[in-house]
């Protein structure tokens, strides 16, 4: 029988759980529908204390809150690719979504966390992506929309189209059928091996070749970038420095605390620089252990 929620799929470490308990409290407070949204927290070692917190701060009547322990949930037979970059593994959970969620799930939203939602979540579930496998935005910054041919630094020798649109992995409508179906994990993480010199943006990088001219393209105000100034969008992005931090420079910093706020985080303060960078080199020390044990 199919499933009938709304189901999304996110991943988080403990030090980005006070973000997650922002993006959790947006969806949650501007989910007006009546239909049940199912939330897949793939769990990268966060306490148990910050678990409970998270579950208080919300009211939970029409979410579901789904806990999965990231060290269970990836396929023995797939090795994650390992790049020259400081993101955590658990970026690549993106990759492995079909294999996540239940056989009953046809669709599901991928979020990252240093998200908030300002729309209702069933708008963006409504989206019909047509024959394509991934719904996407377009990776804009201000007036600048990246194309294959700049996203793709290699573009020429893997022979791609320079002008063919090139998306933002970070929100994904995906159609789990049509990814198994042209094996969408394994020709991602193919890409990735094989030009890792080119490869710093690991899973976008090759997601966005694995998927080229396959993907529909959705209103980028559903992934707006907080180093944007758009009005009125409906998903701020805050993709580069977070808004947990004091040197946070960009906008849209009180629409993040104006959800923090109605969370048990109510008190949280923003946290020094140098936390930022302990955690950069936690995410390259976990990556070589990873790559070690493999």
């Amino acid at each position: 029988m199919k499933n009938n929620n709304i189901s999304v799929v996110l991943a988080c470490d403990n030090n980005y759980v006070v973000l997650l308990a922002a993006l959790l409290k947006s969806i949650e407070m501007n989910h007006v529908d009546n239909s049940i949204v199912d939330i897949y927290i793939v769990d990268d070692k966060i306490s148990k204390a910050n678990k409970s917190k998270l579950e208080q701060s919300l009211s939970l009547d029409k979410m579901n809150l789904i806990w999965l322990k990231m060290t269970d949930i990836i396929p023995k037979d797939i090795n994650l690719p390992i790049v020259n970059n400081a993101y955590p593994i658990n970026t690549y959970i993106r990759l492995l979504i079909p294999y996540i969620v239940p056989k009953d799930v046809e669709k599901a939203i991928f979020m990252d966390v240093d998200m908030i939602m300002l729309d209702d979540i069933t708008n963006l579930w409504a989206i019909d992506i047509g024959k394509f496998v991934i719904g996407a935005a377009s990776d804009t910054i201000g007036p600048i929309t990246k194309t294959i041919g700049n996203g793709i630094e290699n573009y020429k020798e893997l022979g791609l189209n320079p002008d063919e649109k090139y998306f933002n992995a970070g929100l994904q409508i995906i159609d789990i059928k049509k990814w198994l179906e042209q094996d969408i994990t394994r020709k991602t993480i193919n890409a990735i091996n094989e030009n890792k010199k080119y490869a710093s943006l690991g899973d976008q990088y090759g997601l966005n070749i694995a998927l080229i001219g396959n993907w529909f393209e959705i209103d980028r105000l559903w992934n707006c970038f907080s180093v944007n100034e758009d009005p009125k969008p409906k998903l701020i992005h805050y993709f580069h420095r977070k808004p947990i931090y004091k040197t946070y420079a960009y906008n849209y910093r009180d629409e993040f605390y104006n959800y923090l706020n109605q969370t048990k985080w109510v008190n949280f303060k923003p946290i020094g620089a140098s936390s930022r960078y302990l955690k950069k080199v936690n995410n390259i020390i976990q990556k070589l252990k990873f790559k070690f044990l493999k």
